[in-house]
């Protein structure tokens, strides 16, 4: 992955909290999410919360990382809706501290 932060510049790191009705199919975070991450080329995690929530991090070139921050507020998987989302700990690091996007159980 070092190849990616020397391709593109500054690297970003943000958290992520989806509010809405984004558990609607188990696979939100598990398929849609991931494959967007994956498509775009950043990586970090995806968690369904017990508060009905979805959460995580992502990490990469900030215009992905931009990128990924409007597909989770805007679009998320087919049959979720989306009421907000909810950005912090933005800032830019030097190394991204994973080497895949996943999720967490």
């Amino acid at each position: 992955m070092s190849a990616l932060g020397k391709a593109s510049g500054a690297l970003k790191s943000v958290d992520y909290e989806v509010f809405g009705r984004v558990q609607v199919s188990h696979y939100f975070p598990n398929q849609y999410t991931e494959q967007e991450a994956k498509k775009l080329g950043v990586v970090g995690w995806v968690k369904n919360t017990s508060q009905g929530t979805v959460t995580g991090q992502v990490q990469g070139p900030e215009e992905k990382v931009n990128e990924m921050k409007s597909w989770l507020s805007k679009v998320g998987s087919p049959s979720s809706r989306i009421d907000k989302t909810n950005f912090s700990n933005e800032k830019e690091i030097s190394k991204l501290d994973f080497s895949d996007f996943n999720t967490r159980y």
